[in-house]
């Protein structure tokens, strides 16, 4: 008997540390700001996520009547409804061969942040890029030039990074680009003021948390990474948590 709770025990414990639903519910008023990365039928992993998985989880935010805004829409949102923001980094040209096509399909916006140079990632065209904010279902951030860790690098360099960047994403889509997100979520106050005097209006951080929007400070605003590896029971877990496992 003894060995048998000694067993029942440990699967418990595991249990709970991969499905945190001890976790407290977040407010439902709070947006959700979802992370992604890549959308292709390449291998599941933390930066890539199936098209079909994709379309499952949007199909449970309209059941589930969440509504969707870009990054843009924060500021002015509605505090009474639920609201999901669909986030992606880097600017994979998945975004445009998958994910445009579930964007156009269920009518959602999306907000992806473009490196322009980035180096050894198959990337979204300029003709590619244009379509999309043309289409009213995308529009473009900005995440440096060259995918490069403000941390690591000297304020000149970050500097240009930053602000380059941003004339890079407006030269590519046309109109004002409004959003920055720091690469690695690595960054510093140094950063945060950079940004701002670059003229971006808020910034995105990589920081698992569900939180209000603050108005006071939209330049570390927090998002919830979806991994291309989690289940339905994981993402509801995200969504009503803030993660789900330790």
């Amino acid at each position: 008997m003894i060995l048998v709770f000694i067993v029942l025990s440990l699967v418990a414990v595991a249990f709970f540390a991969h499905y945190n639903f001890w976790r407290p519910v977040k407010k439902s008023s709070w947006p959700r700001i979802l992370m992604y990365h890549n959308t292709s039928k390449e291998l599941p992993s933390g930066m890539n996520m199936s098209p079909e998985l994709l379309e499952k989880q949007i199909q449970y935010l309209i059941k589930k009547q969440y509504a969707f805004l870009k990054i843009s829409d924060l500021p002015n949102f509605n505090k009474l409804a639920r609201h999901a923001v669909l986030t992606f980094d880097d600017g994979f040209v998945g975004n445009y061969t998958y994910l445009f096509e579930l964007l156009k399909k269920y009518k959602v916006p999306a907000t992806i942040y473009l490196t322009p140079d980035i180096q050894d990632v198959e990337a979204l065209t300029p003709s590619q890029i244009k379509e999309m904010q043309t289409s009213g279902f995308v529009e473009f951030g900005a995440h440096t030039m060259t995918h490069v860790n403000l941390t690591k690098v000297d304020n000149e360099t970050a500097q240009k990074e930053i602000a380059q960047s941003k004339e890079a994403v407006e030269k590519l889509t046309g109109i004002s680009c409004e959003s920055f997100a720091y690469p690695y979520g690595r960054y510093n106050e140094q950063h945060v003021q950079m940004v701002k005097n670059a003229g971006f209006t808020t910034a995105v951080t990589t920081k698992k948390a569900i939180a209000a929007f603050d108005h006071s400070n939209p330049y570390a605003l927090p998002r919830l990474s979806i991994s291309g590896c989690i289940n339905m029971i994981q993402f509801y877990l995200i969504l009503s948590r803030g993660r789900y496992k330790l």
